[in-house]
């Protein structure tokens, strides 16, 4: 079998982790971004250095910001950027993707395989391109300069699913000699409404705004953070997400239930099981409010969520309190900028007919 040639689109802490991760493991690699200036270094010392959980220097193929350049010889594009830079990535790889190669979100968030095929369809591109989706990002990490990154742990299970899902078994076929963290989801619909963080990320943000910006986030995220009142809401987000799931009929594991898994952290209340989980000790809060967890985490995440809600008859009216309030913080509409069913491409469809797409494709 000829060695897998990969492609890495992003060169931030993830994109670095892995491209460094896969040349390290002896494949051939070429890292994109779309600012070249991020990828000065690697070019000009040839490669990236990683430390903690994996030692050692990746010599990388290419650094480039030509997307032809970067994906033409690749059988496997990990696409490792935050959610809404998936229409981006989607959009300027479409003239150049290929019959049989693999596109894997590194995560997708919610619905990020099927905008991607969205966007791909758009762009006339019909071509035989496996799209998928990882629940959740591999690394934990951080770059400790321009090519250097520090992985402090990886995942002992990412669960993945190819779009469509009757696909899952061949995608790993490919993929688990090499990450054999990778678990096979159920189906896309399963990895995107299982998007714990949606469920912890903005409403943390919007409910603890005045102490971030006056403390600039000098208090522990989650400990400090989470109230038994601000607990109350989270389980009533967590809510509508799992019901929203059900119309799908899928079952969406609950936040409390994540947390046993992840962390073996329990509790009879979300509020319990939160501060029983020493994981999230020492970790604190962003400085501001103008960061990920809103920018990212509600157009990416909590927009579909309500959207596949409004589709499907399912009320989600704490959702939208909290993309209402985090789109005031931000000054902008998080629900124009959004993925909503319309840019999934699953407008004006059914249950079924949604589900039969996440099964069998389009």
């Amino acid at each position: 079998m000829n060695k897998l040639r990969f492609a890495v689109l992003g060169a931030g802490h993830g994109g670095m982790a892995m491209a460094g991760h896969l040349a390290i493991m002896g494949f051939p690699v070429t890292i994109f971004n779309r600012s070249i200036e991020r990828l000065n270094l690697i070019k000009l010392s040839g490669g990236i250095e990683l430390s903690g959980a994996v030692e050692g220097y990746g010599q990388i193929e290419m650094a480039t910001s030509n997307m032809e350049e970067a994906i033409c010889n690749a059988n496997v594009i990990m696409v490792v950027v935050p959610a809404n830079g998936h229409r981006y990535m989607a959009t300027n790889a479409a003239p150049f993707l290929k019959d049989g190669q693999i596109v894997i979100l590194n995560p997708g968030r919610t619905g990020g395989a099927f905008e991607f095929h969205q966007v791909l369809k758009e762009h006339g591109n019909t071509r035989d391109v496996l799209i998928a989706e990882a629940q959740t990002l591999l690394y934990a990490c951080r770059n400790t300069n321009p090519a250097q990154v520090k992985i402090f742990g990886i995942k002992n299970s990412v669960p993945i699913a190819a779009l469509p899902g009757n696909q899952t078994v061949e995608l790993l076929k490919t993929i688990r000699p090499i990450f054999p963290q990778f678990v096979p989801g159920d189906n896309v619909i399963k990895t995107s409404l299982d998007n714990i963080g949606a469920v912890f990320h903005p409403a943390l943000m919007v409910l603890n705004a005045a102490r971030i910006e006056s403390t600039r986030g000098d208090f522990q995220f989650y400990y400090e953070g989470i109230t038994k009142a601000v607990s109350l809401v989270l389980e009533k987000l967590d809510q509508e997400r799992v019901e929203v799931a059900a119309a799908l009929g899928t079952r969406a594991m609950t936040a409390k239930e994540w947390l046993y898994m992840a962390y073996d952290a329990h509790g009879k209340t979300l509020y319990n099981a939160i501060k029983n989980n020493i994981g999230y000790k020492g970790i604190f809060a962003p400085a501001t409010v103008d960061h990920r967890y809103l920018w990212e985490d509600v157009p990416m995440s909590l927009v579909p969520i309500a959207s596949l809600g409004d589709l499907l008859g399912v009320a989600t009216p704490t959702i939208k309190h909290i993309i209402h309030l985090a789109g005031l913080m931000n000054g902008c509409d998080y629900w124009e900028e959004g993925r909503t069913v319309a840019k999934m491409g699953l407008a004006n469809l059914n249950h079924k007919e949604i589900r039969h797409i996440a099964l069998e494709g389009f």
